[in-house]
This record gives structure tokens, C-alpha cells and sequence, in this order.
């Protein structure tokens, strides 16, 4: 069996895999997931390709771990073997647009961009935002679905698992399996698109998706209100969750202590509809806060994105959520970025709760994220020292458990998306997991080798 562990890209492609793809070749350095190194990189370019490609790999007990445009590729656990990255950029075609059904069909490799080009020429989108810091393709469908990514629009339209209703998979031995259909009624086998999305490659590889579809609005502007406090903060956005005004996000971003928290929301239509709708919400957001701030209306591209922290080198771009603060080359992270989830109405207790965890550290970390949809991310600079990163994970989780206020039991969770390598040995990226015993059941189920990207997600699955 290959040694999982195994560091050298010395020696030659077994002929195993040269014959299964194509375009198979020793790793580089520059070819790691969390710091392990990878032997081989193959990228084929289909799923017959792949499923061949697999069933090499399975042969050769090697360990595989996907990837598409590698930006958030250091997101999870670091695996416990790497013996193959499996790029899917070479799958990178529309397959079919259905435009009169609101239905897409793409490869796992195809990039956003790409495909929002594509679906603007028939004046649709595919409502996910393009991650923030994902480089010139926008990142990859299948990293998408992979990692469970959404920006602001999850607010009104939901994650990459709610827009899907079709996919297919390829699991370790190389048993291709489809489920779900290519239009919205059809949804036999839709539970697999829901098990893959957010599973970091663990179930196997992503091959092909089908999403349903939405008319690309007219006009678009954000409403954005600055708030002293958390209190005002929460009050402003429920004031914009309530209202009759249909937001398609609603944003929070509070890049210190020290700053005021800006909450923004997003609305979409046709421009007089758009238009008015702006000014009534400016109107409801200064009488929620008492005419304390004022509200502000842009254009959607000119509204300020969630500021990264001081020591990235780009800023997160206009109407994304981060994807985590990165490396000159955009793909590694160089910082830490915690994903808070919670229900919605816990907004002001979870943002006490935050800042309470960094002071007791002595971090001032930056928040942002949808705050309405119960998702927030608090970003460390890489500066911070890895044991203050610990505790404040470890402090932030007990001040979450047990959240209450009236609302029912708390699901609060922090889980650590990705950090830097003495991050990683210091602190327990998942935390607490509810039905483990039932995620590692299907992980064997659909692994039962445990040779898919094996480690990586929550409990060492």
C-alpha cells in the first residue's frame, strides 16, 4: 500500500494511473492539503475518466483527496493521507442549459465565473456568490458544493445543497452514482446532493451538478446603517429581516472593537421597485436605531466589502463573505477564520459572546457574515500566537453553549475553517459534533476503505 504519510515526489506515475488518465505527474511542493504532501496530482477530464482513475487509485490503496481551484482547499482537518489530488479544472464545460427551466447542468471544474457569464447571456444566475479571495475563476462548482460555501445571497436563496437538485458522484473503488434530475420537480436521490455538499471530499469526488436557476435582476443596491453597539446592530437587522422589502442578504461587518458595526442589506428587482424599496428601508433603519446613525444607499458594486484583516493581501471583494484571510498567491491561508453559526435571534448575545472570548485573549478580531441566516466569520491575523488562537476557540465555545435568550436550546457551534499550521496543532478544528456515530456511518458507507480525503472532516472522518 502507499505510505500516506510519504513526503518524496520521487520515482515515476505508476502506470496503473498513467493508463486510467491521461494527465497524471508527480507532485510538486507546492501540491499539499494542510500541510500533507501529495505523491501524484491527475486531472481528468470526465467522470468516465475519473471513475477509471479511481478504481486505479482503489487498486493501488492509495489515498485521494479532490480539488478544484484549491482556495479553500485548506479548509477541515489536515487529512491523515494524501497520496493523490484529484484537479478537476480539466472538467470545466456547460453540459446543458435548460434556460426555459431554470435548470444548468456543469462539470465539477467549471469556474463561477465562467458559468455566471454563461447564464447572464440568457439573463439567469446561479444565486451562490462567488467566494471571496477564489482567484480569477471565482472557484470551482465542485469546490463549492464541496465545502458548503455561500456568501450574502444564502440569506434569501440558501447554500449550494439548496439550489442543487442533481449530481454525480464518484465514490473511492469507482462506482459512479447519480441521483436527483434536470428539472426542479424531480427530486429522487436528492439526499445524496445534500450528504456530498460540505462533505470536503470525504464521500468522494464531485464529478457533475445540476442547479436550478433564477432571472438576473434588473438593479440591485445596498442599504448600509453604521451601529455603536451590538444591541443596535441586532435591532437593525431584525428590523430588515421583519420588513416587507424581500432583502436578498443581510450583512454584518465589524472589523474591530474599536469601529462600528455597518449592517447591510441587499435589494433586488426592477430599478423603480429597487429604488423606493431603498428609501423606505433607509427610512425604517434610522427609526429602529432612534436616528442615532444614517443609512446609506449604493450601488451593489459599490458597496464595501467585509473588510480582511490587516495582514492579507487582498481585501474580500464587494457582496462576498471571506473565504479567509490568504497568501500572496491567493490559495493558502495566512490567518485563522472561525465560522459561527447560530440561530438568528441569538445575534446580539453571539456578538457579546465574540468579543468577550477576544478580550479574554487580548485579540480584536474581525466579524462579518450573514447575519440574518445565523453565519458569521471572525478572522485572526496570522500575527496572533497560536496558543492565544486556542484559548480564544476554547473560551468562544463555552460562551456559546448553552445560549439561550427565550428562543429554543442553542445549536451555536464554532468550527475552525482553516488556520495556520501551529493553529492546527493547537486547537480542535470541529469541536463538539452532534450525531457522530451517524456521520461515521456513512462515511462507511460510502468509504468503507476510509481513502477519501480520510481525516479531514469532524471526528477525524
Amino acid at each position: 500500500m502507499a505510505s500516506a504519510d510519504s513526503s518524496s515526489t520521487a520515482g515515476s506515475v505508476p502506470a496503473e494511473l498513467s493508463s486510467a488518465c491521461e494527465d497524471v505527474t508527480l507532485a510538486s511542493a507546492a501540491d499539499a492539503v494542510g500541510g500533507r504532501q501529495a505523491r501524484y496530482v491527475a486531472a481528468p477530464a470526465s467522470t468516465a475518466e475519473a471513475a477509471a482513475l479511481l478504481r486505479a487509485a482503489s487498486g493501488l490503496g492509495l489515498t485521494v483527496v479532490p480539488r478544484g481551484s484549491g482556495s479553500r482547499l485548506d479548509w477541515g482537518a489536515r487529512p491523515t493521507g494524501c497520496d493523490l489530488i484529484v484537479d478537476t479544472r480539466r472538467m470545466d464545460q456547460v453540459v446543458e442549459h435548460a434556460a426555459g427551466d431554470l435548470v444548468v447542468t456543469v462539470q465539477a471544474g467549471t469556474g463561477l465565473h465562467d458559468l455566471a457569464k454563461v447564464l447572464a447571456a440568457a439573463g439567469q444566475r446561479l444565486a451562490l456568490d462567488s467566494p471571496a479571495n477564489a482567484g480569477s475563476t471565482g472557484g470551482t462548482v465542485g469546490g463549492l458544493i464541496a465545502t458548503g460555501a455561500a456568501g450574502p445571497l444564502r440569506y434569501r436563496y440558501g447554500a449550494p445543497r439548496d439550489l442543487l437538485i442533481g449530481i454525480t458522484v464518484v465514490r473511492a473503488d469507482g462506482t459512479v452514482a447519480r441521483s436527483g434530475g434536470k428539472v426542479v420537480k424531480n427530486v429522487a436521490g436528492y439526499d445524496i446532493g445534500k450528504l456530498f455538499a460540505g462533505s470536503l471530499g470525504t464521500l468522494g469526488l464531485i464529478t457533475d451538478a445540476t442547479f436550478r436557476l433564477h432571472p438576473r435582476p434588473e438593479a440591485a443596491a445596498w442599504v448600509t446603517l453604521d451601529c455603536p453597539d451590538s444591541a443596535s446592530a441586532a435591532a437593525a437587522v431584525r428590523t430588515v429581516a421583519d420588513s416587507p422589502l424581500t432583502p436578498s442578504a443581510i450583512e454584518l461587518d465589524w472589523p474591530s472593537a474599536a469601529q462600528p458595526i455597518s449592517v447591510s442589506a441587499l435589494l433586488e428587482g426592477d430599478t423603480d421597485s429597487v429604488s423606493g424599496r431603498a428609501d423606505r428601508l433607509g427610512e425604517l433603519l434610522e427609526r429602529a436605531t432612534a436616528g442615532q446613525s444614517s443609512a446609506q444607499t449604493k450601488r451593489a458594486d459599490d458597496r464595501p466589502g467585509p473588510r480582511a484583516p490587516a495582514d492579507a493581501h487582498e481585501e474580500s471583494k464587494p457582496g462576498a463573505s471571506p473565504s479567509g484571510p490568504v497568501d500572496a498567491d491567493g490559495r493558502g491561508p495566512s490567518g485563522t477564520l472561525v465560522r459561527v453559526a447560530f440561530w438568528a435571534g441569538q445575534l446580539t448575545a453571539v456578538l457579546t459572546a465574540i468579543r468577550a472570548a477576544a478580550d479574554a485573549v487580548a485579540l480584536d478580531p474581525g466579524i462579518c457574515g450573514s447575519a440574518a441566516a445565523g453565519v458569521l466569520d471572525v478572522s485572526v491575523p496570522a500575527s496572533a500566537a497560536a496558543v492565544a488562537v486556542a484559548d480564544f476557540v476554547a473560551v468562544l465555545r463555552a460562551g456559546l453553549e448553552g445560549l439561550a435568550d427565550g428562543l429554543p436550546p442553542s445549536r451555536a457551534s464554532a468550527v475552525v475553517l482553516c488556520a495556520p499550521p501551529a493553529v492546527r496543532d493547537a486547537v480542535d478544528m470541529w469541536g463538539p459534533v452532534p450525531s457522530l456515530a451517524l456521520m461515521r456511518a456513512v462515511k462507511d458507507q460510502f468509504d468503507p476503505g476510509h481513502r477519501m480525503a480520510p481525516g479531514r472532516f469532524a471526528g477525524g472522518i
